[in-house]
């Protein structure tokens, strides 16, 4: 017969650490080269123009710029004027400038 009790093992002490996953940074938020903009599982959201997908599926931003959602797109549009950029970006760039104008008068 034990003089002592034998140690049984336990069920718990098996919980991972959380992810963090989710938009880090929203539209119309300061993006720096590097920046992490979405941490994501699969590609909810894809890279647009100044933004480029980890192997992780994360997207981050290369230039610095705002943020910009369209659809399931995410851009960064750069605070350089003379930067090349799509067509719809130098729009968007317009008329966000002329409601800006708009809100100042």
């Amino acid at each position: 017969m034990a003089h002592k009790k034998g140690q049984g093992s336990t069920k718990n002490g098996r919980n991972s650490n959380p992810q963090y996953r989710g938009v880090k940074l929203f539209g119309g938020e300061v993006a720096k080269p590097g920046a992490i903009i979405i941490r994501q599982c699969g590609t909810k959201y894809h890279p647009g123009f100044g933004v480029r997908r980890a192997k992780d599926d994360t997207l981050f931003s290369v230039i610095a710029g705002k943020v910009v959602f369209q659809n399931n797109k995410v851009h960064v549009d750069p605070f350089e004027v003379e930067v090349p950029r799509p067509q719809w970006l130098r729009e968007y760039r317009a008329k966000q400038a002329a409601k800006q104008a708009a809100l100042a008068s």
